[in-house]
């Protein structure tokens, strides 16, 4: 039987890579039941093949390998299940939990948390394969490949697309050095030519439009539903620093913490094109205020000493601190819904631009940040917790200085 009777184009165009490319990383990324993990599932074979021959060379009785996935049923579902419903393999595990094939160990680690480094703390690997990438912990996805460092050692990743400033895609898919040595390829439900016209009609038909339709049928890294600022836009929105005008109206937002992050934005207004600019974003933690007032004191030498710095009131020593220090700390309005709205018509009126340069946690939080559906208010967090501060200097910043009325006296 041809291979084209058994695989689809993008499948053979996988293999095609695999068999003839020069990589170390070859991920699989895109819609739900493209066929990403059936041709992973058969590259996993061909890379075990290839190492049982690697080991050989090397005289190595106890070649290692990882095969990793969010857990122990994920792992069986997606992987040890369908090889034996594909190839009429059938893999047994030993009493340590190991499978074997073709002489090699294959060790399972479980990327749901940071618990599934145990399996292969200190191993050495002469391979992975990763299913449900996106879903591992980051920390142990680092070990993982970390772990592969016997020479000609690769990985091999499947996933379903998250939100666009996922580590897996920033890091690894959207990596294009060519010393990294990564491959990636994405699929559209359309890609898996032996689903029946039928169902691909239904599933198309019954997904929500708007994000769920553009991660499960078109493979696409997006944004999630109730997303505060939904209308932000990274093509149009994010500039370099020598687009951002000189003669701007200067200010800045400050959200406190310690244990959480502290955020300090310095945003500018263009008096022409009626334009806010997110020019820097300070974000740390275990910032004790003597550092605070250092970062402020810079601003104030590049920016002015009278730049108005629109404080979150939950500290005022820290604001007493600032004052005393010769920094013009105000309180900020921190009404939210109101602030919200004011960061969302600039936004939505293509009045917002960032300094790509200039942010540091800012994308990761403007695509998390969501709607609560009880409060009406958005997310603090997990738990309760306050994560998104760059969200919060933002709007202390924006709203206070476009509030009727102006900023909140300190008195």
């Amino acid at each position: 039987m041809a291979l084209n009777q058994l695989l689809t184009n993008k499948q053979l165009e996988v293999l095609r890579s695999y068999l003839t490319d020069d990589w170390k990383y070859l991920i699989l990324t895109g819609a739900v039941r493209a066929g990403k993990t059936v041709i992973d599932n058969y590259l996993f074979l061909l890379e075990l093949k290839r190492i049982a021959k690697l080991a050989a060379k090397n005289h190595d009785p106890h070649p290692l390998y990882i095969l990793a996935g969010y857990s122990s049923n994920s792992i069986y579902t997606n992987v040890i299940a369908e090889l034996e419903t594909q190839f009429g393999i059938e893999l047994r595990t030993d009493k340590h939990g190991h499978y074997h094939y073709y002489g090699i160990d294959i060790v399972p680690a479980y990327t749901g948390s940071i618990r599934g480094l145990g399996a292969i703390r200190g191993a050495t690997s002469y391979g992975a394969y990763i299913n449900e990438a996106s879903l591992a912990d980051h920390g142990v996805f680092q070990e993982i490949i970390q772990r592969c460092s016997i020479p000609s050692a690769r990985i091999i990743c499947d996933t379903n697309p998250d939100i666009p400033t996922h580590w897996l895609k920033t890091d690894y898919i959207d990596n294009h050095d060519p010393a990294a040595r990564i491959k990636s390829f994405s699929f559209t439900i359309d890609d898996n030519t032996f689903l029946s016209q039928d169902y691909v009609n239904s599933l198309k038909a019954a997904t929500p439009k708007g994000m769920y339709y553009d991660r499960a049928i078109l493979g696409q890294w997006v944004t999630g539903e109730g997303v505060v600022y939904d209308g932000f836009n990274a093509k149009t929105m994010l500039v370099n620093s020598e687009d951002i005008p000189d003669d701007l109206n200067y200010y800045v937002g400050v959200d406190w913490g310690f244990e959480h992050k502290n955020s300090i934005v310095l945003l500018g207004d263009d008096p022409v094109t009626d334009i806010t600019y997110l020019i820097r974003e300070i974000t740390n933690k275990h910032k004790l205020i003597g550092e605070l007032v250092a970062i402020a004191q810079d601003l104030q030498v590049e920016y002015g000493t009278r730049i108005p710095f629109y404080c979150d009131s939950a500290r005022p020593d820290n604001i007493r601190e600032f004052q005393v220090n010769g920094i013009n700390a105000l309180l900020a309005n921190k009404r939210i819904l109101p602030g919200v709205e004011c960061v969302t018509a600039r936004i939505n009126q293509d009045k917002f631009r960032v300094n790509k340069a200039g942010v540091k946690d800012f994308l990761t939080e403007v695509y998390q940040y969501h709607w609560n559906e009880k409060t009406g208010e958005p997310e603090k967090g997990d738990n309760g917790g306050d994560d998104y501060d760059v969200m919060d200097a933002l709007r202390y910043g924006i709203y206070t200085k476009r509030a009727k009325g102006g900023f909140v006296p300190w008195k």
